[in-house]
Order: structure tokens, then C-alpha cells, then sequence
């Protein structure tokens, strides 16, 4: 039986700035691996696209396979291995891995393909690694919603700090630069996080037995019918998300026809998503965190599906989308972490398998960018869809902002169904 959790308060703004701060070179990578890399191998180094798509896709599969592998990892060494110990011993490999992607060697077309998904897959276990530590971690810092909307909000701040830091380098031109901050952002988050505070870690006893590892890494999704259901829409708004993220800068270059302002519009939407945040988090934190991704999604359909319309020097208006949904994202960012530690302490699993869950969350979201990087490419380039060539652009307006819309509207009215309290004696998940 799971002793209970203490009553613990929220760290202070000193505190999580110590275990926030990995975020950002985090989000750092994570623009330019689903932004900037079909781009850039796609366009730049010649690599056909729909190859480009298919790598990427095989990719995130086979890392996102390893995720709850893990988690359960993670779970199962807690005692013995923190996950400062665990982050310290990935971040080496997702390092290694970002900067060879970003500098590839002068060799053919084939060879390059082979290079990417070397690079990628060395990449993402690395970043699979440090984020699912880092994500179980801030599970155990707060112990009621306010505080876990804090923490959520306050790392995913940091968060939005690195990719507004990535989406003024988001230039093939600027991999140098890219490089070097990344390094230079990673060390100091390290350093910062020996300092930061521990997670509260259920105390071993001496008869605890340690379940296997398939059953470790299968448990939430077999026992715990709430977070089966967060997960399911997690994954649909996920995937909502994904594809204009993966889309964008084919939908500025060939609909809008403007490719140099690219990194303008992803600056203003950031901008607007760090404005946002603290009113996200105020937000959560009074009509509750269920309420609050709701009212995200339709503040983030309402302000984007308009980008489906657009055309040729439509640039005033798609910056304006860009402002609106980007003050909706924060959202997005808060309200799914801070949701799923809830869970996972009112099934009485906090301090011990917050691994587990993360692995599997983690595993969602790489099913998410597959998705939309590797389906989503073929099927642009199957409906006819060439970058730079002027083909059907519709194909790429209506996969950018109308399909998107549609799956968030369909995340939405799921969440609205769900009674996450259904599974033994909880909160109630407003």
C-alpha cells in the first residue's frame, strides 16, 4: 500500500527557476527537429521529401518505442539512481546526436537519409531520457493543483524562452550558431539543476518488491482508466498541434509566399505564447486545470482555423494568427502535465512510478510527431504537393489549418466526457 503523500509546499520562484531552467535548451532542439529539419534536408540538402518524411517517421518510432522502457527504468533505480544521475548521463548523447544532424557530411542523397536516422534516433533517445526524468521529477515537487500548475507553467516558461530562442536561429544558415548555444544553454541547466530541489520520493520499505519490468511499464495503461483517457486526448490535440508545427514553413513559403518572414511569424507567435502563460496559470489555478485546457482549445480553433483561407501576401493577417493563437498556447504547454500529476497521485502512485506514466506520455508525444512528419509529408506529396513548385496548395492550406482545427474540436468534446474520477476514490477533476 502506497503511503500517503505529504503536505508539502510548492518550491519557490527561486527554486523552480533552478529545475525549470533544463527546459529551455530542451525546447531549444525541439523546434529545429520538427520545423527546421524537413526543410532543411528536404529543400536545402536535396533529400526527396517523401524520404525525408519516412525517415523521420522510423525514427521517432523506434525511440518512441523506448520510452516507457524508461520511465520504468527510472521508476525501478529511484532508490539508488536520482534523476539528476539519469539527466546527467543522457544529456552527453542528445548533444553528440543534435550537433552531428545539424552538420552533415558532404556524401549522396542516400547516405544523407542514413546520416539523419543515425543522428535522430541518437538524439531522441538522449532527449527521451533527460525530459521524462525531468518531467517525473517536477511530479513530485507539488502536492495540490495550484502547485502543479505552477511547476507545469513555470518549466514550460522556460520552455517557451528556448524556442523563441530557436526560432531567431531557424536558418540552415545559422546551424553554427544553433549548435553553440545549445551546448552553452545545456551546461548551465546542469550546473543550475544540482541545485535545484528534490522530488519527494515514496520511502522504500523493507519488504518492497519490485513488479517486472513489462508489467512496470504497462501498469498505467492497464490499471488506471484515467489516465487512459487523458492520454487519448492528449494525443488527439497532440497530433493537432504537430502537423502546422511540421507544416510551417511550406504553408509561409508557398501559400502565404513570403519564406523570409518564417522566422518572424514563429518569433510572434512564442512571444504571445510567453505573454500568455501567466495568465494560463492564474487561469488553471481558479476554475481548474480541466477548464482551462477547454477554454485553451477554443480560444486556439477560434483564433487559427481563419489560416486556412489565406493566400498570397496575406502576411498582416496570418502575423494577427499568429499573436491570437499564440497567447492560447500556454494551455496547451500547463494544463496536460499538471492534469496527468493529478492523476497520478490519486491513483497513489506519486513518489514511486511517475516514470511509467511519463515513458508512456513521452511515447504519445513522439506518436504525434510521426504522425505529422511522416504521414502528413506522404500525404502531401501523394495529393500532388511539391515545395517551391506551385502545385496544389490547397492540399497544404487545408492539412496546415483546417485538419488541425478538426482534431483539437474533437479533443475538446472528449474531454468534456470524461469523468476521471471513475477509477476509485479521487479529486474531483474539475
Amino acid at each position: 500500500m502506497s503511503s500517503a503523500v505529504p503536505a508539502l509546499p510548492t518550491p519557490g520562484w527561486r527554486a523552480l527557476a533552478t529545475y525549470g531552467g533544463l527546459r529551455m535548451p530542451l525546447a531549444l532542439l525541439e523546434l529545429p527537429l520538427f520545423v527546421l529539419l524537413p526543410a532543411f534536408y528536404g529543400q536545402q540538402l536535396g533529400v526527396p521529401l517523401a524520404v525525408v518524411g519516412g525517415v523521420l517517421f522510423a525514427a521517432r518510432m523506434v525511440d518512441a518505442l523506448t520510452d516507457p522502457l524508461i520511465g520504468a527504468g527510472l521508476d525501478r533505480t529511484r532508490h539508488r539512481i536520482t534523476p539528476l544521475r539519469w539527466i546527467i548521463l543522457a544529456a552527453p548523447l542528445m548533444l553528440a546526436g543534435f550537433v552531428a544532424m545539424l552538420h552533415p557530411p558532404e556524401v549522396s542523397s542516400a547516405a544523407l537519409a542514413l546520416w539523419l536516422a543515425l543522428t535522430s534516433i541518437l538524439t531522441y533517445l538522449g532527449w527521451s531520457a533527460v525530459s521524462i526524468a525531468h518531467q517525473a521529477w517536477g511530479a513530485g515537487l507539488a502536492f495540490d493543483d495550484r502547485g502543479r500548475v505552477r511547476v507545469t507553467g513555470f518549466r514550460e516558461a522556460f520552455g517557451l524562452a528556448g524556442v523563441l530562442l530557436s526560432a531567431v536561429l531557424l536558418d540552415p544558415s545559422k546551424v553554427g550558431a544553433l549548435s553553440l548555444l545549445f551546448t552553452a544553454l545545456l551546461a548551465i541547466a546542469l550546473l543550475a539543476l544540482t541545485r535545484a530541489p528534490l522530488p519527494w520520493v515514496e520511502p522504500a520499505g523493507p519488504r518492497a518488491r519490485s513488479p517486472g519490468l513489462w508489467r512496470q511499464m504497462r501498469e498505467p495503461l492497464a490499471g488506471d482508466r484515467a489516465f487512459r483517457k487523458l492520454l487519448s486526448v492528449f494525443m488527439l490535440n497532440g497530433t493537432a498541434t504537430a502537423l502546422p508545427a511540421t507544416l510551417v514553413l511550406f504553408f509561409v513559403a508557398d501559400v502565404l509566399q513570403a519564406p523570409g518572414q518564417a522566422p518572424f511569424f514563429l518569433f510572434l507567435y512564442f512571444v504571445a505564447g510567453a505573454a500568455g502563460m501567466p495568465v494560463w496559470i492564474a487561469v488553471g489555478a481558479r476554475i481548474g486545470l480541466r477548464q482551462a485546457w477547454l477554454l485553451g482549445m477554443a480560444a486556439a480553433v477560434l483564433a487559427f482555423v481563419w489560416a486556412w483561407a489565406l493566400g498570397a501576401g496575406d502576411t498582416t493577417a496570418f502575423a494577427l494568427i499568429c499573436v491570437l493563437s499564440g497567447l492560447a498556447l500556454g494551455a496547451d504547454l500547463a494544463m496536460p502535465s499538471a492534469l496527468l500529476a493529478r492523476v497520478i497521485a490519486s491513483a497513489g502512485r506519486a513518489g514511486r512510478d511517475e516514470g511509467a506514466y511519463f515513458g508512456l506520455w513521452s511515447l504519445a508525444t513522439k506518436l504525434n510527431l510521426a504522425i505529422a512528419a511522416g504521414a502528413g509529408l506522404m500525404l502531401l506529396q501523394a495529393l500532388g504537393y511539391r515545395p517551391g513548385s506551385g502545385g496544389p496548395t490547397w492540399a497544404l492550406a487545408l492539412a496546415y489549418a483546417a485538419l488541425p482545427c478538426l482534431l483539437k474540436l474533437i479533443a475538446a468534446g472528449v474531454l468534456t466526457r470524461l469523468e476521471m474520477n471513475s477509477n476509485g476514490p479521487r479529486e474531483n477533476l474539475r
